[in-house]
């Protein structure tokens, strides 16, 4: 199989062709800031569907006809919805669900730690905002309910740590071979 012949990897390769240099207020492009994030849990040895999750958690902000601008005007571009969504129609929850709980795994954080609200980034702090800002009390124990909390709060860290002006990463033919062997296991 290549990019060519599945149609999930032929998409995924053009919204990194078209999108993947737009950057969001963070200093890193779309491109690498999913390669840092991803590079950081394959370095943590979790699962390829895990890593795979936190290669493509923003895939939404680069489906959205104008994140940027939604940002600009203060609106939330949903791209977690989007991309788990646009990601659910080939692979499993494994690797759609930690990108749809990402964001409220930031919102979680926040309300159960003040010293992680501290250390986000301005453009993390201005989209906690738009995204509802820390949970309450009552969406945090639902949220603690959901299967995927432990790796979305694992993506979620990563997704923190991934906007450094210079950083080796693995190269973005790495995940896309991940995925594809992913895609193929899916179909065994």
């Amino acid at each position: 199989m290549n990019t060519a012949q599945h149609p999930a990897l032929a998409e995924i390769a053009h919204l990194f062709d078209t999108h993947g240099h737009l950057t969001y207020g963070e200093g890193v492009t779309q491109l690498q800031h999913a390669l840092q994030c991803a590079t950081l849990a394959a370095q943590a040895h979790v699962s390829d569907g895990l890593v795979l999750a936190t290669f493509l958690h923003d895939i939404g902000h680069m489906q959205h006809p104008d994140a940027a601008g939604d940002l600009e005007q203060g609106r939330d571009d949903t791209h977690e919805a989007l991309g788990a969504d646009f990601l659910a129609r080939w692979f499993g929850p494994d690797v759609s669900e930690p990108v749809r709980l990402h964001v409220q795994a930031k919102r979680y954080l926040c309300q159960g730690s003040p010293d992680y609200l501290n250390q986000l980034s301005p453009t993390s702090v201005r989209t906690l905002r738009l995204q509802g800002g820390p949970m309450t009390p009552q969406e945090a124990l639902a949220f603690e309910q959901h299967p995927y909390r432990d790796d979305a709060l694992r993506l979620r860290r990563w997704d923190d740590s991934g906007k450094e002006a210079h950083m080796d990463t693995l190269p973005m033919a790495h995940f896309m071979q991940m995925a594809e062997q992913h895609l193929l296991n899916l179909r065994a």
